[in-house]
C-alpha cells in the first residue's frame, strides 16, 4: 500500500494492471487494497478513465499514521535494538531502512521517556555471519518464484568447492546463522546449506513445485539447531547441582526434552 500511495501522489496514474506487474500480485490482489485505502483509510482515490489509472482527488501529504498501543511500542523498540546484531553486515543498511519506514508512519499518540526504555533493554550475542546481501537477494527470489537454482558449495572440512543444484525451499536464520533448504536433484534428499559457504548462484529458468507437505517447523521438530537424524533415542544427562540449577531455568529446545528441577541434578 506505501507503494501504491507514492505511485500515486506522483502522479503516475498507476492502474491495476501495472501495479500488478510490478508489484508481482494479482490484479485482484491490487483492487482490495485501493478499496481499503480508499474505504478504511479515507485516501481520496479516483480512477481517471481518460489517463487509465488512480489519482488523488486532492492532495494527500502522507500515507495514513498507524494507531499502535503502548505494548506495540515497545515491542518495535525492542526489534530496533535487536538490529543491533546486523550492524557492520551487509544488512544493516536494509534493514535499517525498512524499519524507520515503519515507524515513521507511527502516531505520536502516546508519550513516554525513550532514554528509559535503552537503559531496559538490550541484546547480546555470539555475533552474525557475513551473508552477502546480494546472495540473500538471489536466494529469496528463487525461494519466492519456485525457481532451481545451481551453485558452488564447499562443505565444512572440505578444501574444495562442489557444484550443486537444488530446487530451494525456505531460507532460515537460526541461531545467528543463515540456512537455504533445499531439494538436491543429484543427492534426490532434502539438504540444508549455509549461505557463506555458497558462491557463484545462478537462478535458473527450471520451475519447481515444491511438496504440500513440507513445513519448517515439521522438518526441526527433534532437531538440534539444523541438526536433523532419524529416530528416537532415550539420553539422559546428569548434570552437578550448580549446572543443573542454571540448566532448569533455561527454555526448553529439543522436543521430548523436559527438565526436572526438583531433583537438583538431573534433566
Amino acid at each position: 500500500m506505501q507503494q501504491l500511495h507514492q505511485q500515486i501522489k506522483e502522479g503516475k496514474f498507476p492502474n491495476c494492471r501495472k501495479l500488478a506487474e510490478m508489484l508481482e500480485i494479482s490484479t485482484k490482489t491490487v483492487q482490495r487494497d485501493i478499496d481499503f485505502m480508499r474505504d478504511q483509510l479515507n485516501l481520496p482515490i479516483e480512477y481517471d478513465p481518460l489517463r487509465f489509472g488512480f489519482y488523488y482527488s486532492r492532495p494527500v501529504a502522507n500515507f495514513p499514521s498507524i494507531e499502535v498501543t503502548e505494548g506495540e511500542i515497545i515491542a518495535l523498540f525492542v526489534a530496533q535494538k535487536v538490529l543491533d546484531q546486523y550492524k557492520g553486515t551487509p544488512f544493516e543498511k536494509p534493514l535499517h531502512a525498512a524499519f524507520h519506514k515503519i515507524s515513521d508512519g507511527l502516531r505520536e499518540s502516546i508519550t513516554f521517556p525513550w532514554g528509559d526504555l535503552d537503559a531496559s533493554f538490550s541484546f547480546r550475542n555470539l555475533g552474525s555471519t557475513e551473508a552477502d546481501i546480494a546472495l540473500f537477494e538471489s536466494l529469496s527470489k528463487a525461494v519466492l518464484r519456485s525457481l532451481e537454482i545451481a551453485f558452488e558449495y564447499k562443505k565444512l572440512g572440505s578444501s574444495r568447492y562442489e557444484p550443486r543444484q537444488v530446487q530451494p525451499y525456505h531460507l532460515a536464520c537460526i541461531e545467528n546463522q543463515w540456512y537455504l533448504f533445499a531439494f538436491d536433484r543429484d543427492r534426490q534428499q532434502l539438504r540444508t546449506f549455509v549461505l557463506s559457504r555458497m558462491r557463484h548462484v545462478q537462478i535458473t529458468n527450471a520451475k519447481f513445485k515444491r511438496p504440500a507437505d513440507f513445513e519448517i517447523s515439521k522438518h526441526l521438530v527433534a532437531s538440534f539447531g539444523v541438526f536433523t537424524g532419524k529416530g528416537r533415542f532415550l539420553i539422559r544427562l546428569q548434570f552437578d547441582a550448580f549446572a543443573a540449577r542454571l540448566v532448569s531455568e533455561r527454555r526448553r529446545v529439543l522436543a521430548g526434552v523436559s527438565a526436572v528441577p526438583q531433583t537438583g541434578a538431573k534433566i
